[in-house]
């Protein structure tokens, strides 16, 4: 589903800690029910960025609009939103039931129409019905997680904020809840907006990802787009494994330095431009394989991830990743390969 009406507005938005500028003149516009994710390394502004958004942070200069009114000095508790921290900011001396409403009591609702709302919201989070009396103590770090989500989701928020809330949990149970988060998303229609440095995350969740660098949004795309055709080198190996290879410019016209191959048609490059290849698109050639370009590489080793299988190979001081496919035994070790990938899987990364 396309998501094209804007609920959340930044126009120009910096964060100045003392001089040094945490966030820095950040444009964007977010969409109504989408689940959109900022990624980036530690001390990209991330945090920053979301904490303004949620109202924890006053904006240095910019403006923070929603649904086109400037909202920069509205307090946090009086802002249709709602936050998960990291750490959960879960009420250890309270029940589950109690901590799912207490928005609601802040708000002074009545007993009988909380209970309802927060049984309701149990059954969307996935809480046993009689977990309402357990205290929150004696929950399990997914249960936690499930609670944190239902007490976000009480007061009926417009946007859910979430700064990554599941960083402290097993993988296992990380990848079942990054499910479940995207389909609370599509089943509650709120706008989610989360952060997180894990690009496996975003990448399963996201419909749509800012990649952050020292305070600015380096790509805005949607997941496939930005690990395909990254707007540069940064990008292309902070979204996943990567294999990059340099132009260079010699007598004939642009050649692949590493390989010493001319540059085939369509590749728009100028020396300095790197050449980039996903492990998918680099392919253990079989026997009489054919592929536009070809070399000759040695098996340092093989991996297992799951169903698929990454394969390192050596060229001199050069090592290539390249993913084999399903069902492809992996050569031993010190055996001599032979790698090749089409023109049509290469990008062109201009820094």
């Amino acid at each position: 589903m396309t998501r094209t009406d804007t609920i959340l507005s930044l126009r120009d938005l910096s964060r100045d800690f003392g001089g040094k500028l945490a966030v820095k003149n950040v444009t964007l516009d977010i969409r109504e029910g989408e689940l959109f994710t900022i990624v980036g390394p530690s001390g990209s502004g991330k945090s920053t960025l979301i904490r303004m958004l949620a109202g924890l942070e006053i904006p240095s200069s910019g403006d923070i609009l929603l649904r086109g009114k400037r909202i920069n000095d509205v307090p946090a508790n009086r802002r249709p939103t709602s936050m998960v921290f990291q750490s959960l900011a879960l009420f250890n001396h309270m029940t589950v039931g109690d901590n799912i409403e207490f928005a609601l009591t802040v708000r002074g609702e009545d007993r009988q129409k909380k209970r309802a709302r927060a049984r309701e919201l149990m059954e969307l989070v996935r809480l046993p019905a009689d977990y309402y009396a357990k205290s929150v103590t004696r929950c399990s770090g997914g249960e936690r997680q499930r609670v944190a989500l239902a007490r976000a989701l009480a007061s009926d928020p417009d946007i859910l904020f979430f700064d990554e809330p599941l960083s402290a949990i097993d993988y296992r149970l990380r990848k079942i809840l990054e499910m479940e988060m995207k389909d609370l998303n599509r089943e509650t229609g709120k706008t989610f907006v989360y952060i997180t440095h894990s690009l496996e995350e975003a990448m399963v969740m996201s419909d749509r990802i800012a990649v952050m660098r020292d305070g600015e949004i380096v790509q805005l795309g949607e997941p496939l787009s930005i690990y395909n055709a990254p707007a540069s080198r940064f990008v292309a190996e902070f979204m996943g494994q990567v294999n990059l290879l340099g132009v260079e410019k010699d007598g004939h016209g642009m050649v692949l330095k590493d390989l010493t191959i001319p540059l085939g048609a369509g590749i728009a490059a100028t020396e300095g431009t790197w050449l980039m290849l996903r492990p998918e698109r680099l392919r253990v050639l079989p026997e009489n394989g054919r592929a536009d370009v070809t070399f000759d590489a040695v098996c340092f080793n093989s991996y297992l991830l799951g169903s698929r299988t990454h394969l390192h190979a050596k060229m001199d001081d050069r090592t290539f990743i390249s993913e084999l496919d399903a069902g492809m035994p992996p050569p031993e070790p010190g055996q001599r390969i032979r790698l090749g990938f089409d023109w049509s899987d290469a990008v062109a990364i201009h820094e």
